[in-house]
C-alpha cells in the first residue's frame, strides 16, 4: 500500500524540535565570538544609521522631511533582505552534513535562516520606533498595517533564499555573483535620496525593484501617516508568491539531486 505523503504543515510539526533548535543555532552563531553578543543586532542598525546620515545628509536630506526616518526605513528593510537571503543561500550546503545523513526536509534548514534574520529584524524595529518617537512622528492606528509588508518580505525572502541555495549548490561562484547584485540593488532601491527627483515614468519604474517597494510602503504609513492603495497591497503579494512559487519550483526540480553535489 502506498505511503500517504506528509503536508508541509506535518512535516513541520513532526521535525519541530530540529527546527527549534536549528533557529536558536542560527540566531546565536551570529554573535558566538563577540564580546557584546546579541547586543550587536541593536547596535549594528545605529551605527549604519549614523555612518549614513553623517555622508548622505548634507546631499540628499536638506529638503526631505524626517530625513533620519527616511534613511533608517530603508536600511532595515535592506539589511533584512541581505541578511536573510544570504543566509538562506549557504543554509544547503553549511548543513549538509545534517541532511547527507538523515532524512529530513532540506527546506527546513534555509527557513531556519529566514526566521533567525527575522528576529534580529524585530529587535531592529524596537530601535526603529524609538528614533520615530524622538523624530516626532505620531504613532497612530495605520502602523498596524506594517505586519502587512514585513509578512509579504518574509515570504519573498524565503523564495528567493530557495533559488539562490539551490543554485549555490551547483554553482559556487553564486556567492560571488550575488553580493555585486547586491550592491547594485542598493543603490537602485533609493536608500538615501528620494525618487521625487526623477520623472514619473522613471518613478514607475521603482517600482520594478521588489524591495524598494515593501521600503516605500514603510515610509508611506510612517512618514507620511498614508495607508498604500489597494493595488500597491496587491503588488506586494504578487511579489511574495512570485518568488516562493519560483523557489519552490526550483526545489522540487532540484531536489533529488543536491545529494550528488554538496
Amino acid at each position: 500500500m502506498e505511503k500517504k505523503k506528509e503536508s508541509f504543515i506535518e512535516k513541520m510539526r513532526s521535525n519541530s524540535f530540529l527546527f527549534t533548535e536549528l533557529v536558536k543555532r542560527d540566531f546565536m552563531q551570529k554573535y558566538k565570538r563577540s564580546n557584546l553578543g546579541i547586543i550587536w543586532s541593536l547596535l549594528n542598525p545605529l551605527l549604519n544609521l549614523l555612518v549614513m546620515n553623517l555622508v548622505f545628509k548634507g546631499f540628499f536630506g536638506r529638503n526631505t522631511a524626517h530625513y533620519t526616518i527616511y534613511l533608517f526605513s530603508g536600511n532595515i528593510i535592506m539589511a533584512f533582505f541581505k541578511e536573510a537571503t544570504r543566509g538562506g543561500m549557504n543554509s544547503l550546503m553549511s548543513n549538509s552534513g545534517i541532511f547527507t545523513k538523515m532524512k529530513v526536509p532540506k527546506y527546513l534548514f534555509l527557513l531556519s535562516k529566514i526566521v533567525s534574520s527575522i528576529i534580529n529584524f524585530l529587535l531592529t524595529l524596537v530601535i526603529y520606533f524609538i528614533f520615530v518617537a524622538l523624530d516626532g512622528l505620531q504613532f497612530h492606528l495605520k502602523f498596524l498595517t506594517l505586519i502587512y509588508p514585513i509578512i509579504c518580505l518574509f515570504i519573498m525572502c524565503v523564495g528567493i533564499g530557495m533559488i539562490l541555495s539551490a543554485l549555490y549548490v551547483f554553482f559556487r561562484d553564486t556567492e560571488y555573483l550575488y553580493d555585486v547584485f547586491l550592491t547594485l540593488l542598493n543603490y537602485l532601491s533609493a536608500i538615501f535620496y528620494t525618487v521625487d527627483r526623477f520623472s514619473a515614468t522613471v518613478q514607475k519604474f521603482f517600482l520594478c525593484n521588489p524591495v524598494y517597494v515593501f521600503i516605500k510602503y514603510f515610509r508611506l504609513v510612517v512618514i507620511e501617516n498614508k495607508l498604500p492603495s489597494l493595488q500597491y497591497h496587491g503588488l506586494c503579494l504578487f511579489y511574495a508568491l512570485f518568488f516562493l512559487g519560483l523557489g519552490c519550483l526550483a526545489y522540487k526540480k532540484w531536489n533529488t539531486k543536491f545529494l550528488y553535489y554538496v
